[in-house]
């Protein structure tokens, strides 16, 4: 696609809310609307100090909105009381009054929750947030902790019971079903599959505990009969059913696609397994003796793009040339692995099967050996130091679309010292646990010398050419995660976030993607055996429930 770079400067004279919008026109001429006078973002710099020199007329209310005209931005000002509407020209020209900042701010933090983890368990908070672009939103996410009693065996050498963590982001994509299937369903499976490979080393006196390898592959499993039971196990059931109710139901989640990204923490062994399919990321923020933070990318990027990912699809598809092309699977799909996206995964029988008693499409002309796309996960395994002040960001594409692994670390680590800063006034108890009450700076350690290849780069940065200073960064949120998404959107350049909320969907993807986050911050906490709402980084308590 083509993304104009532009400039917002002079919107900041926005007062007003809502989205007004205005379909007109002859595509060969300047954008121009009924009421409204246009500068294109060539412009805009040229009439910052004269913001009302545009107005019909100078005793008129006027407004200042952005112009969205075939990927292009141009500023316009809306002149008198201009009633809502639209032409249905399809000339795909609109008009978007500007949110405010405080409008703006009121978006970001519709869907922030945060949680103080009162458990003595090595996990002291974790934060969490969603911005839509698409409407309705494809990303999902799920939480949950689980108590396991300690075997009889630990139990005698005086260890207590302990905790499994999990957090999970999926990002979906053709549609949000099968993100809403693995935010109900896939921390369960995984779940029900470490319950048994834990008991079986409880059995075994000489283990206690599973091995590293064990719980990769239970948690591995778990994941695979997921993804089986949404692609295939869905299918006998329709062909059974013999219903296109039954088949629009049951093959939505195999029809539609997501990554997935799952955290798990086990309190006892300190051990932070990181499981991906797909593209989202998983990084973590450790602050080593000097004071500065360092960014460790705990997952790698799973794409049709990605070297590792193009070897690994080329031997099992041996004389397919176009099994990657253009950085996609079969030239469409960019995640190389994910949960659903049946069509690269369904042999072609079925398909046409499929499509001939209920509903579907042509297979893709290059199907020749599904499947080509896994849910097989990629696991990482880190040794957790709760009482270093570890932190973990989970995060879908749209965020490291905007900002750097070390830009995201930093960004936490200076919104950690804002937090400190303020911690005489309020109950700060977790932030004290992390680092006590000494003040230190928090820069970050530049990135290692090594292979980025499983890394891209954050785009976005390059199409609006943002600067990469640090000065363009903001702390003005109670919660991490939230910080972080504003800081994606412009930080301190209001207007620059402001454009970008503005923008409706569908429209808005061309521009950001939704964008899921969660900071997970470790540290030595109190146990009082809770998981309690922290209300002053949350949305409200009618949207947010306390998890345990």
């Amino acid at each position: 696609m083509h993304l104009r770079t532009f400039s917002v400067a002079v919107i900041s004279t926005v007062v007003a809310s809502g989205a007004w919008y205005a379909y007109q026109g002859d595509k060969s001429q300047t954008p121009t609307a009924a009421g409204l006078n246009v500068t294109s973002s060539s412009q805009i710099r040229s009439i910052a100090t004269t913001s009302s020199a545009h107005a019909e007329d100078p005793s008129e209310t006027t407004r200042r909105a952005l112009l969205v005209d075939h990927d292009q931005f141009y500023t316009a000002t809306l002149s008198g009381e201009q009633p809502l509407f639209k032409n249905t020209d399809d000339s795909d020209r609109r008009v978007l009054e500007m949110l405010t900042p405080e409008q703006a701010t009121q978006k970001l933090r519709k869907n922030e929750e945060s949680y103080l983890v009162n458990r003595g368990k090595g996990v002291v908070r974790y934060d969490v947030v969603q911005v839509p672009s698409n409407s309705p939103i494809e990303d999902d996410h799920a939480e949950k902790i689980v108590e396991v009693p300690a075997s009889s065996a630990v139990a005698e050498q005086g260890q207590a019971n302990s905790d499994w963590m999990f957090w999970a982001v999926f990002d979906g994509h053709s549609g949000w079903t099968t993100s809403a299937k693995l935010r109900n369903v896939l921390i369960s499976y995984v779940a029900r599959e470490l319950n048994s490979t834990y008991k079986t080393a409880a059995s075994d006196a000489s283990l206690l505990v599973p091995s590293s390898a064990a719980v990769d592959a239970a948690i591995k499993q778990g994941f695979v009969r997921l993804d089986n039971d949404i692609v295939h196990n869905s299918v006998d059931k329709v062909l059974k059913s013999n219903s296109r109710r039954v088949a629009a139901e049951l093959l939505a989640p195999a029809l539609s696609g997501s990554c997935a990204l799952l955290a798990f923490y086990d309190s006892q062994t300190k051990d932070l397994k990181v499981a991906c399919a797909g593209d989202s990321r998983a990084v973590l923020g450790r602050r080593g003796p000097n004071g500065k933070w360092s960014a460790t990318a705990l997952s790698e990027d799973q794409t049709g793009g990605t070297p590792s990912e193009m070897t690994r699809l080329r031997q099992e598809h041996p004389g397919e040339p176009n099994v990657v092309r253009n950085g996609r699977i079969l030239g469409q799909l960019e995640p190389s692995r994910s949960f659903g996206d049946a069509f690269y995964k369904w042999s072609k029988e079925t398909q046409d099967k499929i499509k001939r008693q209920f509903f579907g499409r042509t297979p893709h002309p290059l199907l020749k050996t599904p499947p080509y796309v896994t849910a097989e996960p990629v696991i990482t395994t880190t040794k957790v130091e709760p009482n270093q002040g570890d932190f973990l960001v989970l995060a879908t594409d749209g965020l490291w679309e905007m900002l750097s692994n070390e830009e995201v670390v930093g960004l936490v680590g200076q919104w950690i010292e804002e937090q400190k800063a303020g911690a005489g006034s309020g109950n700060k108890t977790w932030v004290q646990s992390l680092f006590g009450r000494e003040a230190n700076q928090l820069p970050v350690e530049a990135p290692k010398e090594t292979s980025t290849d499983g890394q891209r780069r954050p785009i976005r940065q390059q199409q609006y050419d943002i600067s990469g200073a640090a000065s363009r960064f903001v702390v003005q949120d109670k919660n991490a995660a939230t910080h972080l998404v504003r800081n994606a959107m412009g930080g301190k350049d209001s207007d620059m976030v402001c454009a970008l909320l503005t923008l409706p969907s569908p429209y808005s993807r061309r521009y950001r993607d939704d964008v899921t986050v969660e900071v997970i911050f470790f540290g030595e906490g109190p146990d009082n055996r809770t998981v309690s709402i922290n209300e002053e980084a949350s949305a409200s308590e009618e949207n947010v429930k306390a998890k345990l």
